[in-house]
């Protein structure tokens, strides 16, 4: 029987093999971890839809930080889930607001850990969404503006390394840049979340942030799950505003986009490993048909190979513990 010249499998054959030709490589270096803090002490409230993550007080938020620089990973991105709740989002720029207590708290006990801040007013909101409401519903861009730069400038005071703002409103980037910047942070960098889905995997997050709109949608807002030529348009503009890293989410459904992102623009991309992608593999691990941890080391080398330089990931602990071993 006559082969071609190349056989494939000859460099498959042992484990050493596949290991030096291997393409991707998924690094602890790659992770970062999402974590939810809410007020109280020894609060460590489980998130029914996400199976192994709890909303956790400033006490138990110190905990994870450490374990997760223990693990190897450079950072945490934190959520707040506030006290109260009003029609102007107080909480979110308050400086005892919980994001900005968690902040100081995690910087004092684990100094060396990256902390980010998510950046959004929806966890805010006594309405749910991510700007002001005007008397017919609709979200005011502009006027929404002031408020994300007053948060995310609250959160640097506080003492966070990079601000993440999520939102998706035009112009908050060079909002917050010039804000930062005028108050002596210009060096502080902007993780934007430049391109981010009106997506149907947000679900369980919306549980865990208590953030889910009260009325509509966001879909005036975040993308069309349609359009892939308009992520660029927004990574694009968002760039020219002042971002430094420009991220996609979700992730796994959305891998084209993340190629695309990479093939186009010159500054690191982050994915978001998001909430639904996550609960998916829990719950069919939890049924006994899949292998959750193999799934789930597959998934983000399929990010990291879609061309993702950072990927948050709600199982990000777990995975640099896999990594080192």
């Amino acid at each position: 029987m006559l082969f071609p010249e190349y056989r494939g499998r000859r460099l498959r054959a042992t484990d050493n093999f596949r290991r030096m030709i291997r393409e991707t490589k998924l690094s602890r270096d790659d992770l970062i971890l999402p974590l939810f803090a809410v007020e109280g002490k020894s609060v460590k409230k489980p998130i029914n839809s996400m199976p192994g993550q709890f909303q956790l007080s400033i006490d138990h938020i110190v905990t994870m930080a450490k374990q997760a620089k223990d693990a190897g990973i450079p950072g945490i991105m934190l959520f707040g889930i506030p006290h109260k709740k009003d029609c102007l989002a107080t909480q979110a720029y308050a400086h005892d607001g919980i994001v900005q207590k968690s902040v100081s708290a995690v910087k004092e006990q684990v100094p060396d850990l990256t902390v980010i801040t998510d950046v959004c007013l929806c966890e805010y909101t006594d309405h749910g969404h991510c700007g002001m409401v005007m008397d017919d519903g609709t979200i005011d861009n502009d006027s929404t503006l002031d408020l994300l730069a007053k948060t995310a400038l609250s959160h640097v005071q506080a003492g966070a390394d990079m601000v993440a703002p999520s939102d998706m409103m035009d112009g908050r980037v060079s909002e917050i840049r010039g804000t930062l910047d005028d108050e002596g942070f210009s060096h502080v960098p902007i993780m934007s979340y430049a391109v981010k889905y009106a997506s149907s995997f947000y679900g369980p997050f919306r549980e865990a942030a208590e953030s889910a709109p009260k009325f509509g949608n966001r879909k005036t807002y975040q993308m069309d799950p349609a359009n892939a030529l308009e992520a660029i348009r927004e990574a694009t503009m968002d760039i020219e505003e002042g971002a430094d890293i420009i991220m996609v989410k979700p992730a796994l459904s959305y891998l084209d986009i993340i190629y695309r992102v990479r093939e186009e623009i010159d500054l690191p991309v982050a994915a978001y490993n998001v909430s639904g992608e996550y609960s998916i593999i829990k719950a069919a691990e939890m049924m006994g048909w899949v292998d959750g941890k193999a799934m789930i080391m597959e998934t983000l080398l399929s990010i990291k190979r879609a061309g993702a330089d950072i990927i948050m990931t709600y199982s990000a602990i777990d995975v640099a513990r896999e990594l080192n071993n």
